[in-house]
């Protein structure tokens, strides 16, 4: 008689909750950044929301013209039979028994997974943070990028264009090639196959011959760095130290350094434009 499966605790259901209220708390800041970094790249205030429009509306209708095209019309035509092909041929696979082992496999292999998801979990919220802060405070620098990655597509389309052609014109010398390929590697494939299942007999006696040593070394090595650890951790210290004494000095020499560089380029300005340095001399006569 199948047993009935325990209700979750409250706990559980805390737990489970708290859970789905954080992701949807990142999931929601996230779309503010999103939006933001938006917001920030179409700006029309400084000109480069307009352009990027224009070359995303440029790039658009030519890829609308590209696909337009026969040829590109009977290859989404294959696309779709063989996508189809593959559904039907593939959607019986998933009553059929043979697909209970990689279900189980899937299944136990989720279940290792979870202890390290959860020991990740707040290494990755951090990441996530940190990654989120940094996209933010890069968000000035986004209009140059797409303005860069707009040009570099415009410069890329005729290349693109030149290199579809050239390829049209040659599909027969392509099917000759492909030909000719698929004569020579076929026989080899049989062999290929044999000199695989060798050397994963091989690497297995390898790896089960090396797993002993190398838990041993592990040990040994990890023995030696909790023996060492006072010594680490004083020349950690050590160092903090001597940069804590250090940043007076290189505050105070990149600031002299600063003002030398200021000096120079006044006095390179000036020799090289005099005339901007000739006042205007006022002359006032009493009345």
């Amino acid at each position: 008689m199948a047993t009935i499966p325990s209700l979750p605790s409250r706990d559980d259901m805390l737990r489970m909750a708290r859970s789905t209220t954080d992701i949807t708390g990142q999931l929601l800041d996230t779309a503010g950044n999103i939006t933001r970094i938006a917001i920030n790249t179409l700006d029309p205030r400084d000109g480069s929301g307009t352009e990027l429009l224009r070359v995303l509306r440029q790039t658009t209708a030519e890829l609308a013209e590209a696909s337009a095209s026969p040829q590109a019309q009977e290859a989404f035509y294959r696309i779709v039979d063989t996508l189809t092909r593959l559904g039907t041929s593939g959607a019986p696979l998933a009553v059929h028994p043979v697909s209970e082992p990689a279900q189980a496999l899937l299944a136990a292999i989720g279940d290792s997974l979870l202890p390290v998801l959860d020991a990740v979990e707040p290494a990755v919220e951090e990441v996530a943070a940190a990654v989120g802060e940094l996209a933010e405070a890069m968000s000035p620098l986004l209009p140059a990028a797409a303005g860069l990655g707009a040009g570099v597509l415009l410069a890329l389309t005729p290349v693109l264009r030149a290199a579809a052609e050239v390829l049209r014109d040659s599909s027969p010398e392509l099917r000759r090639i492909a030909d000719a390929l698929t004569a020579a590697v076929a026989p080899l494939m049989p062999l290929q196959v044999a000199l695989a299942e060798r050397a994963a007999k091989a690497g297995v006696g390898v790896v089960r011959a090396t797993l002993p040593p190398l838990a041993d070394l592990t040990e040994a090595a990890a023995a030696t760095t909790k023996a060492a650890r006072p010594v680490l951790i004083a020349g950690e210290e050590l160092l903090v130290a001597t940069l804590e004494h250090l940043q007076p000095l290189l505050l105070s020499t990149a600031t002299h350094t600063g003002r030398v560089a200021r000096a120079a380029a006044v006095r390179v300005s000036a020799a090289a434009n005099p005339a901007a340095d000739r006042g205007v001399v006022v002359a006032v006569t009493p009345g």
